[in-house]
């Protein structure tokens, strides 16, 4: 088990423990800060983060910008690789292709999923990420594809 997963473990059934996570999670990779991640959920093969609709994050449209989308799916993608990597096996961005269906205009749910036997061998983990609006339609969709490799001894 990761630190990051074993910490999420330890503070997730606390009163405000998620809240404490989610702001130890964003001080960890200061880039999520600018979309202030809501960590709802965090287990092997599935993580869930919510987004606020906020002036910080919107675009010019007054909707929330897609690459403040994207650092919230990346968020999430990060939360499910930590608890799912195998012991002794590390893990990276390699790649992220998305689709942007609908405009966000409300806060958001930023969803990654994937599948135990993707991460049976070494080598890329495609990992499917969506973001909803609170109405459910999808907003951004693809795949976010990792790397993964032997941790060096």
């Amino acid at each position: 088990m990761t630190s990051t997963y074993a910490l999420y473990h330890r503070l997730a059934s606390r009163p405000q423990g998620r809240r404490l996570f989610s702001a130890a999670f964003a001080l960890k990779a200061p880039y999520f800060r600018t979309v202030l991640p809501d960590v709802r959920q965090m287990q092997p093969h599935h993580a869930e983060v919510r987004l606020r609709s906020w002036w910080g994050v919107h675009n010019h449209l007054g909707t929330v910008h897609v690459i403040a989308i994207c650092n919230g799916l990346e968020a999430a993608m990060g939360l499910l690789a930590e608890a799912t990597v195998p012991d002794g096996r590390r893990w990276i961005p390699k790649g992220m292709t998305l689709t942007y269906p609908a405009k966000a205009d409300s806060d958001l749910r930023c969803i990654a999923e994937s599948d135990p036997a993707d991460w049976e061998n070494l080598g890329e983990v495609p990992v499917r990420v969506r973001a909803e609006r609170t109405d459910g339609t999808v907003v951004v969709e693809g795949t976010i594809t990792l790397w993964v490799t032997e941790r060096s001894s």
